[in-house]
Parts: C-alpha cells; structure tokens; sequence
C-alpha cells in the first residue's frame, strides 16, 4: 500500500466516529437507567448524607445532580469531542502515513484467494 487518500480516510474515520458516539450516548443512558432501577444514586446519596451528617433539606443531592439529561449532555458533549478528534487524528495519521510511505515505500500486502 504506497498511498492513502487523506479525504477517503477522514470520511470514513467521521462515519466510524459518528456510530460509536452514537453507541456511547446509548451506552451511557441505558447504565443510567438500570443503576437508576437498581436505586444506586439514592443509596449513595443516603451514605452521603450519612457521611457528612447533613440533612435532606441542605445536603448533597446525588440525584438530582446525577440526572438523566445532566449525563447525556455529558456524554453528548464528549462524543462530539470524540468525533472531532478521532477524524483530524485519523486524516494527519493518512498524511504522516503518506509522508513515511514516500520515503520507506509503503506497507506490502500479500493477499490469497480461497481456493
């Protein structure tokens, strides 16, 4: 392989980042939902509580701060970085890539048929 298409590898590397940004927002909710079910954040709020020996009136609330839409802009919020990143490295990895092959020649491919 002497030569990546820069352009072709940043379409590709941005559809790949798009699909698993996509799993890490669904990701990230189903979690909250089941540990939500499982009644995680009231039992670590109600430790909490206990630990610091506050009230329910003026003390942390886990709950509320740990809700749904909180964590999905979190998470959407990190995709979207996550997008961006992944596609500028993967297009300067195909110029470093195209740089390097110049010089050395390439990656050599053997490929076989099955017979």
């Amino acid at each position: 392989m002497a030569k990546a298409d820069p352009w072709s590898v940043m379409k590709v590397s941005f559809l790949l980042s798009i699909a698993l940004g996509i799993c890490t927002v669904v990701a990230s909710a189903v979690l909250w939902m089941v540990m939500d079910a499982m009644g995680v954040f009231s039992t670590v709020g109600a430790t909490i509580s206990d630990a610091t020996g506050s009230t329910a009136s003026n003390g942390f609330d886990l709950q509320a701060f740990l809700s749904l839409p909180r964590v999905l802009m979190f998470t959407s919020v990190i995709a979207v970085i996550d997008v961006v990143l992944a596609t500028a490295l993967a297009t300067l990895g195909a110029f470093i890539y195209n740089l390097a092959a110049g010089f050395v020649g390439g990656v050599e491919l053997t490929l076989a048929e099955d017979e």
